[in-house]
């Protein structure tokens, strides 16, 4: 193990000598500086010190002054100050300012020593201290990311599921096959234009995706039924919404997404169902949902009327606002360019639309 370097800063050359004597049979290494500045320049040509040993009373720089100018630039390399009894208030203070501890005029080998050792081994602590630090710090982020990557595998595998059952719901009702995904890229489109976070439009894409999933729980006769629905059908059908509702809560990362499901068929003035919820009672995801799932209904084919254009869509939104529709949603809607509908259509027709859900708050940009 190479020695310790001290730097012994002395205006009077016989003390330097002798201290420098002390020290060096003590296996330190040591150079000498005869006043502030020259420590100073020895510092700044880049030589390396364990400790620093400093006169307080030098001409020119002394060593409250030294101090000043090393202790932020140098802050592993503790000052011991060495002064005479009367200049022990001084000494104290030069504590108070960052350094380790004062040596008093006349002072014997062994109390030299004992004070280097005692400096020596805080430095040493202080620095395994940091080492061990950043070795956790490090260890930490490691295991962080590493807890990251596996909490994202499982987020995709779930969202891998609920493809599969958006596929399953498409293979019962015909009606609604890439309904699901083009009205979830609708309304993380608009909910992107308000703002939202990725975390927030994470759970409104899934409470979009999954908005029909409680018609799993609707007879296939009434779902494929080709004409009206007569009332007592009319009355199964809307129970859809709450059966979503118990399927999807049951799923505890899907909790937040579920309360969509419930709120998807509510409308703005409390007209809609199933619990006649009203303004800012529905959740923002449903209230968004609502523009985007009408956006989609109006220019899609269904089976008794042609696709409409963009331009009806729009109007009959604005036309609905403060009825159907959060007007502030609406308010977004129309602010958005008319191009990114038929944009994202074309996407989920041709297949090149990215999913999972847990990628879609980034997928619609």
């Amino acid at each position: 193990m190479p020695a310790e370097r001290i730097l012994v800063v002395d205006d009077e050359e016989t003390i330097r000598e002798i201290v420098s004597s002390m020290l060096t049979h003590a296996n330190y290494k040591c150079r000498q500086a005869a006043s502030g500045l020259e420590a100073i320049a020895l510092l700044d040509s880049g030589e390396e010190f364990e400790l620093m040993l400093s006169d307080l009373m030098m001409a020119d720089l002394d060593g409250i002054g030294l101090l000043e100018r090393t202790k932020e630039r140098f802050p592993d390399m503790p000052v011991v100050m060495v002064t005479a009894v009367h200049d022990i208030s001084v000494a104290l203070a030069a504590i108070r300012n960052g350094a380790y501890d004062y040596l008093l005029k006349p002072f014997e080998r062994e109390q030299l020593l004992a004070t280097v050792r005692r400096a020596m081994e805080n430095r040493r602590l202080k620095l395994e201290n940091r080492a061990y630090q950043t070795n956790l710090e490090t260890l930490v982020a490691a295991r962080t990311e590493q807890l990251r990557k596996a909490m994202a595998d499982l987020e995709r595998s779930y969202d891998i599921t609920l493809e599969a059952l958006g596929g399953a719901l498409d293979l019962k009702d015909a009606e609604t096959e890439g309904h699901s995904k083009r009205v979830t890229a609708f309304t993380i489109a608009i909910a992107k234009t308000m703002g939202l976070s990725a975390d927030q439009i994470r759970v409104i894409a899934r409470g979009a995706f999954l908005h029909d999933i409680g018609k799993m729980a609707i007879p296939d006769a009434i779902l494929r039924k080709p004409g009206a629905l007569d009332p007592k059908e009319v009355a199964l059908m809307r129970e859809h919404s709450y059966h979503g509702y118990q399927i999807v809560k049951r799923i505890p990362f899907l909790q937040e997404a579920a309360e969509i499901v419930y709120a998807h068929q509510e409308r703005f003035d409390g007209t809609g169902y199933p619990r006649g919820l009203k303004g800012e009672e529905i959740p923002l995801g449903a209230r968004m949902f609502a523009v985007a799932d009408t956006l989609d209904a109006i220019t899609s084919d269904r089976p008794y009327r042609p696709a409409q254009t963009l331009t009806a869509a729009r109007e009959e939104i604005q036309r609905w606002s403060g009825r159907q529709f959060d007007p502030e949603v609406v308010k977004k809607f129309l602010s958005m360019p008319e191009n990114i509908w038929e944009d994202l259509r074309k996407e989920i027709d041709s297949r090149i639309y990215r999913f999972p859900l847990s990628t879609a708050a980034k997928s619609s940009s």
